[in-house]
Order: structure tokens, then sequence, then C-alpha cells
């Protein structure tokens, strides 16, 4: 994407999987990364060593930091802000799934009445109050000529999928932000939008004992970062409070991507 040097995003939960992906695509598309990581520091060093490696320039600045903590996710935004004096796209990738309950549960469905309170309130936490608390702290200082926000969602199928509490749950409460922010927003500069997969992909959330099989159906993390630097950059500027499958994206056709998968009636 032309125009996107310079600019600079904070990518949260960007030591594996699609965070990790689109932190590199990011960086490799001139942008000035902030990868975080609530938990290992090495992972998000890792990606730091890889793009550091790739490019002669200080591209990113990997932290530690916590999307349920109200000091975290301002001091992500202030050391943006200092480093590089701006900040324009901010990618609420963080998350917990379902792993958390349960390995087996994409065989042995966990009903909501099991969860226990402490892995309820710890997903909600993060896929609910983490995207709000990284949000308000980067729309209070980022005061800049194009701000994006990206939420990580996933398909709505999933969201009614029997046994997914609390993650579909989480999920559907990410989109009904996405949705209210955006008009909040409306006439700021700031544009939110859902981007998704569109369909399981192969990420830390998927247990390490999945069939072969199955895991080779999964899609693969990068799938994303084409439709991501779409959405962050000038072309996607009318685009706000949408969805978009990052399975269905066409360089040609970014239509494409918005296409409704089966919420409501």
């Amino acid at each position: 994407m032309s125009g996107m040097a310079g600019r600079v995003a904070i990518v949260t939960g960007a030591g594996r999987g699609l965070g990790r992906e689109m932190a590199l695509g990011l960086a490799r598309a001139g942008v000035r990364v902030v990868a975080t990581a609530a938990r290992e520091r090495a992972e998000v060093e890792q990606v730091a060593t890889e793009i550091r490696r790739e490019f002669d320039e200080a591209r990113v600045l990997p932290l530690l930091a916590d999307v349920t903590r109200e000091a975290d996710c301002e001091r992500v935004v202030s050391a943006a802000l200092q480093h590089w004096q701006r900040l324009d796209i901010l990618v609420n990738n963080a998350g917990r799934g379902m792993k958390y309950v349960s390995e087996r549960f994409l065989t042995e469905p966990t009903r909501f009445w099991e969860v226990t309170p402490e892995t309820w309130r710890m997903v909600i936490e993060t896929n609910v109050n983490g995207p709000f608390l990284m949000a308000r702290s980067g729309t209070a200082y980022a005061c800049s000529r194009l701000g994006r926000i990206v939420n990580m969602s996933m398909n709505h199928e999933t969201m009614r999928r029997r046994g997914f509490s609390p993650y579909g749950p989480s999920k559907a409460a990410l989109e009904s932000e996405t949705v209210i922010w955006a008009q909040d927003l409306e006439g700021t500069g700031f544009t939110v939008n859902a981007l998704l997969p569109g369909g399981a992909a192969l990420t830390g959330m998927i247990p390490q004992d999945l069939d072969e099989h199955i895991r080779a159906q999964l899609l693969a993390p990068r799938v994303v970062v084409a439709p991501l630097l779409w959405l962050a950059s000038q072309a996607a500027d009318h685009i706000n409070g949408q969805r978009l499958l990052a399975n269905c994206w066409r360089d040609a056709d970014p239509a494409a991507a918005f296409r409704y998968d089966g919420w409501g009636a």
C-alpha cells in the first residue's frame, strides 16, 4: 500500500498468530509498529528481531503490556507518541480463547454453567474490556491526520456455536463496540471496523493436539494482512462500522470482503 510509510501502529497480541503476521505486514508496508504481548516477552521480542533483521531502521518497539490494565494501555500509547510523535492505527488483536475453558473445546462442548467464573471474567476482561481501554487511550491522545481502529473478530456462526461461552459472547460484544464506536467517532477522522479471518485460523488458540487432517484445513494467519493494510490506507477513508472477511479478500475488488454471514433474520 502506497502512502503507509511513516505511520505508526499499535498491534496488541503481536507475539504469535494473527498479531505476529499483522505486525510484520505493517512493518513491511513502511509502518512503525508498537508490538505488545501480555505475558510472553520472548515471543514479541522475536517478532521485533525479525523486523529489525529485514529493515535497517528502528521500525518496531516490542512491549510487555496487558490490555486489561488501564495503566498498561496508557503506557503503550505514550510509548508510541514518545518514540514517533504520532499514532495512526490501533489493531485490537489481543484475546483469550476457548482453550482457557478446555483443551477439548472443539470436540467436547463445555456448557456455560461448567465455565468457572474466573475463566469467564478473564476472557471478557481481555476480549471486551481490553479493546475499550486501548481505544479509549488511543483516541484521547492520537489527534493525527488519520485514525484507524481495527477490532479482530470472528464469524457470527462461531459466536453462536454450542459450547463457545464465553468466547462467542465476548466477540459479539466486540462487534457491538465496533459499530457504536464508529458512530461515536463519525466526522472525527477516525474509523472503526472489524476484521476477521473468515474461518478458523492456525493461531495459538488452536489446541496443540488437534488432528493433523483438521489442522491442514485451517487458514494461514497471513490471510488478514492484505485487508488490514487496505483498511489502514487512505483508500478506506470512507469505510466505517463495517466488518471484513479476510478469506473473501480480492485485491482488485475490496468490496468482496464485505459479506453478510448469517447474523439475524
